[in-house]
Order: C-alpha cells, then sequence, then structure tokens
C-alpha cells in the first residue's frame, strides 16, 4: 500500500524533529523543512499529499505560503498556528488551508486531524461535483436532495435549497444577510426581515453535530454567514 506523504513546514527544530519520528511510525512518509524556500523545492520533489505548515515561520507569511501551496498543487493544507481565534482561523482558511489547529497540541490530535484531512479529500476527490457535504450530510445540487450519512432523505424547502447552493457555490466566503437573499432569492432584504436568519437555524439542526455550536454555517458576528466545509461525516474537522 502506497504510504500517504506529509510535508512539515515549520521554523522550529525540536518539533519538526518530533513529528518527523512520530509520524512516521504511523504509516505516512514524512519529510521536513524550514521555510518557504524549502517548501517550495519539495512540492515539486517530494510531492506531498498534505503539508502541515505553520503560520508564524519568521520572515515570511504562512497565509501566502497556503496560497501558493494551492496554485501550485493538490495537496492539503493543515495550519499550525498559535492563534486561534476566528479572524485567523479564517484568513488561514480563505488561503485554501483544510484545517486549522492551535499550539501547542497533543501528538495524537495531530495524527487524527492528519488522517481526517487526508480521508476527506479523498472522498471529494470521488464525489461528483454536483454533490457537496455539509456536515453531517450531503446536498446533491442536481437531484435537489440531501441525505444523511444513512442515506435517507432529509426534507429541505425550496428556500433551503437555494440558499444551501449559495453557500456551496462560495465556501469560504463570508456573505451578508443582503447578499444570501439576492442571490438565493432574488430579491433585496426588507428591513427587519429575519428571513434567512431562521432558515439557517432550521439548516443547522438538519445537519450540524452541535446545532448550538455550529462548526459548518458560522455566523460572522456584523457581516454574516460563512460556509467551512472541512468537515467530515463525524463533524470533525
Amino acid at each position: 500500500m502506497t504510504r500517504q506523504k506529509l510535508l512539515i513546514v515549520d521554523d522550529e527544530a525540536p518539533l519538526r524533529e518530533m513529528l518527523c519520528d512520530y509520524l512516521p511510525m504511523h504509516g505516512f512518509d514524512v519529510r521536513a523543512v524550514a521555510d518557504g524556500a524549502g517548501m517550495s523545492i519539495e512540492l515539486d520533489r517530494f510531492g506531498p499529499d498534505l503539508v502541515i505548515l505553520d503560520v508564524n515561520l519568521i520572515g515570511e507569511s504562512g497565509y501566502d505560503l497556503a496560497r501558493e501551496i494551492a496554485r501550485r498543487s493538490r495537496a492539503g493544507i493543515l495550519m499550525l498556528t498559535a492563534v486561534g481565534d476566528l479572524p485567523h482561523r479564517l484568513e488561514g482558511l480563505a488561503a485554501g488551508a483544510d484545517d486549522y489547529m492551535a499550539k501547542p497540541f497533543e501528538p495524537r490530535e495531530l495524527l487524527a486531524r492528519v488522517r481526517s484531512v487526508i480521508r476527506r479529500l479523498g472522498e471529494e476527490e470521488r464525489m461528483p461535483a454536483s454533490r457537496v457535504r455539509f456536515g453531517r450530510c450531503v446536498l446533491d445540487m442536481a437531484g435537489r436532495t440531501m441525505v444523511d450519512p444513512n442515506g435517507a432523505d432529509v426534507q429541505l424547502t425550496s428556500m433551503e435549497f437555494d440558499l444551501l447552493c449559495v453557500f456551496a457555490r462560495h465556501p469560504r466566503q463570508i456573505l451578508s444577510r443582503d447578499q444570501l437573499c439576492r442571490l438565493a432569492h432574488n430579491r433585496d432584504l426588507e428591513p427587519g426581515d429575519r428571513s434567512i436568519d431562521i432558515r439557517i437555524t432550521r439548516l443547522r439542526k438538519k445537519f450540524e453535530t452541535e446545532p448550538d455550536a455550529p462548526a459548518v454555517l458560522v455566523t460572522v458576528r456584523g457581516e454574516g454567514y460563512f460556509y467551512e466545509p472541512a468537515h467530515d461525516a463525524a463533524g470533525h474537522r
């Protein structure tokens, strides 16, 4: 069986050494570099399936490196950071990251995240372009249906379906309520109209693992909503 290739890009030598010892014990082919120049070489020479990328490299922007990875390869990106608040996570995800993990971390948790991202990327490659995952469920835009993990139909109204299609076409992009109303329903949002919020609340109950702490349709206070596709059927990132 072919071993999945992991490229670590981090300027902390002890961390690189630890991961180069730990991850091969769990079946991965691992290489590590300290900076963007090394990463650029290994993207072509090594051809990683997943890049574990530190956001805060000395003198370099991890976000810019993530954009380079997304532009040059099909590798997944797991970003490491000492800052795990929402604005930084949104910036990383918008740059092309598939998952985000705060330092310090337990190696076992990193291993679980690595496996989850690789599994999810494999599922996405096999999934037709018209099918999009929303948390525990899969939306079939061509068939206008949604199914749960057991293959059972999830009931959607026409307006709920149209709203999900807008999110599916704009992943990791903050959309205001006005934008969602125009794109999904071809009308302007009237003052005091909370219909978008109500539909999103109902949709979260259908596919979020924890509807009260949504991780798929995320509220961005004062701005709107954000669709994060990087969750597998169990709700893990």
